[in-house]
């Protein structure tokens, strides 16, 4: 089986594939993991921005390849251009410091070299610069603690080992083995010395602590009953990985940012709803647990928006905003009742499993996931490339079935089947498809959106619409204890469909919620907002909707791979993984359970140096290679132990 993209379905799939016995190539053009799904240091967006911002155009290469496709056989070439990233503008506001500092902190050792010019320089800088791709163990669910996990399998980076080390070591983590919830309690020390000497944060120092960042290009949580949580847990992926709890659901209404009551505990304990109000939402609540078993209530308004049901419901109009865009988190001109109803049953279901919101957010970045699933391919036999690009797919005329893929080495490798993420997929092949496009924004803060004791907060935040017509912006704000920002600094995340640019979609937005002023100015109302430091704007392709029918000329055993949607969460992406496993091999198992190493029993027969029959059992191979890779015969596992 061969793959390209290391996107989250891909890797999914390909975990999936090698824990049942299949083999797998994973290819990659670009020199990180993840794709559209990846996480960067901050010197690493840098490179990124600079990239998609040049945009270089690579149609005058050889086609040498050409040669190696038979008389039988047609190629379909692959695209050598990525288009899914658009409109790319960056901004450094406030104590901005010169472009020559910016050049002078590329050259020390841990930073990008800027003056690098092509594609060497950027691969030079990404195998200095990708995100850190070792995760730490956490068990997810009532699962006993694990060790350490190693590095990113068949990685071209290298030498980060005591970098990454140090790091994390002087950030401030969830110690190994301890539950989620008690990831934000070691935060004291900081919060005082800050409210002692509040310092400013200059670009400089951004750069400097490059590798205290972890930005994801995409923004998502993780439902706490979703479906990634279910497949982290059964396939045992969750090893790889440590997450910590979305701490506060927040809204804005009336130029203000409010934290919502979700839980039971916090609905009674609020002091800004009255009495007569607590009892409205929580008899609404209990209603959304169980509509389906009353459609009395709602089925005259099945037809109608979950805004107008609210309306009927008698809840005040602070009620009717919280559970629109706060709770349920709908559109309030598109989603209908149904929608809204589903929703809200999926907030609440989730709350309570691991905190008091329904979310869970991966430390260091969503760039980990898709590396945790790459991590169990290569623990199964797994081959991995980066910067590896791939020219064409192969068909038999006469079967009409694709048999190879020709790299830019001029090499054929054969497979039965193909997973191409739709990125890689030529515009002659994508005629008849019509995109959407996901409008992003990352900033770099210097206080939250709205302070609390608690410097330590993970908040999501839902804007409506700021005028008629256009969509609500999610805004999701991570501090450092996740480990994607340098203390003193806050991440914020901002998301939404596309109407324009991004800059013209959620700059608004970002007027609403920050000070943009570079300059210090009386105005008590900008000065008490949180001051952005730095800014990218960019808009991505979403192919989530693309059915596969829309591809022109695609073979049955090729399958097409969507990037990132504008939703939450992850559930397409996981749907979608295990929709094209299923085609693949209907009769497997998705994901089982991965064996911890030290479950495996060994025969005293296997281990004598005389025995040398190839009498093994087909289960035994797979993990008797999982053993060997744990105990050093692998890169991916091997940093595991020595971490131990």
């Amino acid at each position: 089986i061969a793959y390209v993209l290391s996107g989250l379905p891909e890797s999914i799939v390909a975990a999936a594939c090698a824990r049942v016995g299949q083999r797998v190539l994973h290819v990659d053009s670009r020199n990180y993991y993840g794709g559209n799904w990846a996480s960067f240091s901050f010197s690493g967006l840098l490179s990124w921005i600079k990239e998609n911002q040049q945009k270089t155009d690579a149609s005058d290469e050889s086609e040498e390849w050409r040669k190696l496709i038979l008389e039988n056989e047609e190629a379909i070439s692959l695209s050598k251009k990525d288009r899914t990233i658009q409109h790319v503008e960056d901004f450094c506001f406030g104590d901005q410091d010169s472009a020559e500092d910016v050049e002078e902190a590329g050259a020390l050792p841990k930073l990008p070299v800027f003056g690098a010019s092509g594609a060497e320089g950027v691969a030079q800088e990404s195998e200095k610069e990708c995100p850190p791709v070792e995760s730490v163990l956490l068990e997810v669910e009532s699962q006993e603690p694990g060790t350490a996990a190693g590095t990113e399998p068949a990685s071209a980076v290298e030498g980060n080992d005591a970098e990454t080390t140090s790091e994390k070591e002087s950030s401030q983590s969830t110690a190994f083995g301890e539950s989620t919830l008690e990831s934000g309690k070691t935060e004291a020390a900081p919060s005082e010395i800050s409210a002692q000497e509040p310092k400013k944060i200059t670009y400089s120092q951004i750069v400097r602590e490059g590798r205290r960042f972890n930005i994801d290009l995409v923004s998502k949580l993780l439902y706490s009953r979703g479906l990634l949580i279910d497949l982290l847990i059964k396939s045992n992926v969750s090893r790889y990985a440590e997450f910590k709890n979305a701490t506060r659901i927040l809204a804005f209404r009336e130029g203000n940012v409010e934290q919502v009551p979700c839980s039971r505990a916090d609905v009674f304990n609020s002091k800004q709803l009255t009495m007569v109000e607590k009892r409205m939402l929580m008899k609404f609540l209990t209603f959304c647990l169980d509509y389906e078993e009353h459609p009395d209530e709602y089925q005259d308004y099945e037809h109608g928006t979950f805004a107008q049901f609210l309306s009927t419901r008698k809840l005040t109009p602070s009620l009717q905003h919280f559970i629109l865009h706060s709770i349920a988190m709908v559109s309030e001109t598109e989603s209908s009742t149904l929608e809204g109803l589903q929703a809200t049953k999926k907030f609440l279901q989730c709350l309570g499993r691991y905190g008091n919101t329904p979310f869970l957010f991966p430390l260091y970045g969503q760039g980990e996931i898709p590396q945790c699933f790459c991590r169990l391919c290569a623990v199964f036999g797994g081959i991995y490339c980066l910067r590896h690009s791939v020219q064409c797919l192969v068909v038999d005329k006469e079967s009409g079935r694709c048999k190879a893929i020709v790299d830019h080495f001029g090499q054929r490798i054969s497979a039965n089947y193909f997973i191409v993420e739709d990125s890689y997929l030529s515009e002659s092949t994508c005629t008849n498809v019509c995109y959407r496009q996901i409008s992003r924004a990352v900033l770099i803060t210097d206080q939250s959106v709205l302070n609390t004791d608690s410097e330590q907060q993970v908040s999501i935040l839902t804007v409506p619409p700021v005028d008629p017509g256009k969509p609500a912006v999610c805004v999701i704000e991570l501090c450092s204890s996740t480990m994607t920002c340098m203390k003193g600094t806050y991440l914020v995340h901002l998301t939404c469909p596309s109407m324009k640019t991004a800059r013209e979609d959620l700059e608004p937005v970002v007027q609403k919620l920050f000070n943009l002023n570079t300059e210090q100015e009386n105005e008590t109302e900008e000065l008490e907002k949180p001051r952005v430091l730095w800014a990218v704007y960019f808009n991505m392709r979403d192919s989530s909707g693309v059915e596969k029918n829309s591809y022109n000329g695609l073979p049955a055993n090729v399958y097409v791979c969507s990037g990132p949607d504008s939703a939450l969460g992850n559930d397409c992406a996981v749907k979608q993984a295990e929709t094209i496993f299923r085609e693949m091999f209907p009769t497997e198992d998705f994901c089982p359970a991965a064996p911890n190493p030290e479950d495996i029993i060994y025969d005293e027969d296997e281990i004598e140096p005389e025995e040398s029959e190839l009498s093994n059992s087909a289960e035994t191979k797979p993990e008797s290679s999982t053993e060997e890779s744990s105990s050093g015969g692998s890169t991916v596992v091997k940093k595991e132990d020595n971490e131990e």
